[in-house]
């Protein structure tokens, strides 16, 4: 008798132990359909993030060289308008007299999505631009979130890029209250290059007298 319970016994945990494994597959395939998806959109994204960050440091130099000639036929030296990037192409910064302009697509770290309202989030990538040198910004940090805590202090806006090459770009302007532009893929990096330096030239900064700082024409 006792021999046939503990074969009972070992055929219920068997059983039991069936329906866990089968249960674990199950939720688990679930869980690795849903990031293998994240993780194409990611990898699609990042392509056509890198691609428009390519075709922004071009618009860059045709910025830097139209000032250059503009401000030299008013008789006013150059040499304070440029563009750096850094090798691998992640980051940007264009130097337009008295203003500094970081664009980066350094926060693209792992797969993220755009919040929408009506709950279809949209994976894209992301190029900040920032107001001031990234590297002076960024000495002292060591790790992403102090990276992001540092670019988000600095943002003026952001170009968030979907992995469809045919679906358009959102432009977010903070001053704006993150109010959303929509540009296609072709002519965003020509639009927000020059969205945000309207946006950071256009201003202009008060004498320091408490809270007044600068202003925006």
């Amino acid at each position: 008798m006792t021999i046939l319970l503990n074969n009972f016994e070992n055929f219920d945990n068997s059983e039991t132990s069936a329906r866990k494994s089968s249960l674990i597959q199950e939720r688990v395939s679930l869980v690795s359909t849903h990031m293998y998806k994240q993780f194409l959109d990611y990898q699609h994204a990042t392509v056509n993030t890198n691609e428009i960050f390519i075709r922004m440091i071009d618009n860059l130099q045709a910025v830097s060289e139209t000032l250059k000639q503009s401000f030299s036929s008013r008789g006013i030296t150059t040499q304070n308008i440029y563009v750096d990037t850094d090798p691998q192409k992640s980051v940007a910064i264009i130097n337009i007299l008295w203003h500094k302009i970081s664009f980066t697509t350094r926060c693209n770290y792992q797969p993220q999505a755009l919040y929408r309202e009506n709950g279809e989030h949209m994976f894209s990538g992301r190029i900040m631009a920032i107001k001031g040198n990234y590297n002076e910004i960024m000495q002292g940090v060591n790790n992403h979130d102090d990276e992001m805590g540092r670019l988000l202090e600095n943002e003026v806006a952001s170009l968030f890029i979907p992995p469809e090459t045919n679906q358009n770009t959102v432009l977010k302007i903070k001053h704006l209250s993150n109010r959303e532009f929509y540009l296609n893929q072709l002519d965003a990096p020509r639009e927000f290059v020059l969205k945000v330096v309207e946006t950071i030239c256009g201003g202009g900064f008060y004498h320091e007298e408490g809270a007044r700082k600068q202003f925006n024409i």
